[in-house]
């Protein structure tokens, strides 16, 4: 199994040892969901507990159907990895007063140390920090939340006290907390890259962790905003070549759409280089920056060569949110239906098509009633455009899964069903984050109104 010859290797004994570990990992996500369930405001208690948010945030975390397909049958660790996240999150929602129970935690006398005697949720905000830290140096895509998370530390944790009308008091900034906090992120950062700078071999660890060489896109386009641009790009020089404004011998020869990994051209709209995409994502967290001790979001639909099941990075925080409040409830339904659909590729053996279709539908369908029970009163969850264009997702399946196989398309255009799922799921993410900017922003205004 560990000579790299051996790529087919696959005895029994090797796939259960693998299967079982991914379970075993699932434990921390577990105990995360626990956490982030004890952290769920209620306004009125519910007497049955089909009901109950806390019991719907568990069902929507640990039966969530992306995840589940992405780690325990296309074979991932990236449950324990959303433990992490998860657990850091409800670490900084916990609220409380600091008792000596803390010293029975590991680090729990250090952070007694720093922080007494002030409330849970700030002296929680160094272990959030630390496992933050820790699925950062996991899995680096994470390090497109660290903006929000930084601002956010440095509003509620560095800064102790808020002026009367609700502004930052700029004279409580306190610089031990800063310290205390640095010391906890650059002592996990130094015990991951530590060894390989003392060897000499960060320059390699860094080539592997940004691989600008595989290009913008990978070989299935993930569905954000680069897959608009792409198609964009696709369709302006096909209508450049009708109308004769292109010459075709100059174009590039549909390297977008091989299905390789690599660097690639575009024929008419300007080609993105990894700055740009930097620049872009930044801009992207400007709002989310903005409110971010509010509602934080992720700038996720601008990365470079992102992979599809980045989505779940959205998808699962926003599950918390989805039990709260029936506006995020909303958003929560459009973004993971289509981020879930997103991932069916994944899946492409005739004898797992059953199983993506039968497992989506049943977690899509306890989304839409648990939480419709939730905010019963209150209106639709859903505009009906919305819904019109959540059901397009099953001519979409319907037109890849039938039709395009049986059509003489399917030699001469293989690429077409995976262009026509990125593209269309793509138009249904880059929404849903459109839509929750605004609720964020909108969010923001009417309480400043409240406030005057």
């Amino acid at each position: 199994m560990l000579v790299v010859e051996n790529l087919n290797y696959a005895s029994p004994a090797t796939i259960l040892f693998q299967r079982l570990s991914v379970v075993f990992a699932d434990l921390v996500f577990i105990y995360a969901v626990k956490e982030c369930c004890t952290t769920v405001r209620e306004e009125k208690a519910a007497k049955d507990l089909l009901r109950h948010p806390c019991f719907v945030l568990a069902v929507l975390l640990l039966w969530n159907f992306g995840l589940f397909i992405v780690d325990h049958i296309h074979f991932q660790y990236n449950g324990f990895l959303f433990g992490f996240l998860l657990l850091s999150v409800a670490r900084h929602l916990q609220v409380g007063v600091i008792t000596l129970h803390c010293s029975q935690r590991p680090w729990g006398i250090v952070l007694w140390f720093l922080t007494s005697p002030v409330p849970v949720l700030q002296a929680r905000h160094l272990e959030g920090a630390l496992w933050f830290s820790i699925v950062l140096n996991l899995k680096h895509i994470n390090l497109y939340v660290a903006p929000a998370y930084g601002i956010y530390l440095l509003r509620c944790f560095c800064f102790t006290q808020d002026n009367t009308d609700g502004s930052l008091r700029w004279r409580s900034f306190s610089p031990v907390r800063l310290l205390s906090l640095g010391a906890v992120v650059l002592s996990v950062t130094a015990a991951s890259f530590g060894p390989f700078v003392a060897m000499g071999q960060l320059p390699q660890v860094l080539s592997r962790l940004f691989p600008f060489k595989r290009g913008l896109c990978h070989a299935y386009w993930a569905p954000n905003f680069w897959a608009l641009y792409n198609v964009l790009d696709k369709a302006l020089s096909m209508l450049g070549v009708r109308l004769g404004l292109l010459d075709v011998a100059g174009l590039p020869k549909a390297s977008m759409t091989g299905g390789l990994v690599q660097e690639f051209q575009h024929a008419v709209l300007p080609s993105v280089s990894p700055p740009t995409a930097l620049l872009c994502t930044l801009l992207a967290m400007l709002p989310a920056l903005w409110c971010v001790w509010r509602r934080p979001c992720g700038g996720r639909g601008f990365l470079w060569h992102v992979h599809e099941k980045a989505v779940l990075l959205a998808v699962l925080p926003l599950s918390i949110l989805a039990v709260e409040s029936r506006r995020d409830a909303g958003i929560f339904l459009m973004l993971a239906t289509t981020g879930h659909y997103s991932l069916f590729p994944l899946l492409f053996t005739p004898a797992e098509f059953p199983i993506k279709v039968l497992l989506m539908l049943l977690f899509t369908i306890y989304s839409f009633s648990a939480l419709r029970n939730l905010f019963s009163g209150e209106g639709s969850l859903l505009h009906p455009l919305e819904a019109l264009y959540l059901l397009g997702l099953v001519a979409v399946e319907v037109l890849c899964e039938v039709v395009f196989p049986l059509s003489p398309w399917q030699q001469t255009l293989p690429f077409v069903p995976l262009l026509v799922t990125s593209v269309y799921c793509a138009l249904g993410v880059s929404y849903s984050f459109v839509r929750l900017y605004v609720s964020l922003l909108t969010q923001e205004v009417t309480e400043k109104t409240k406030r005057l």
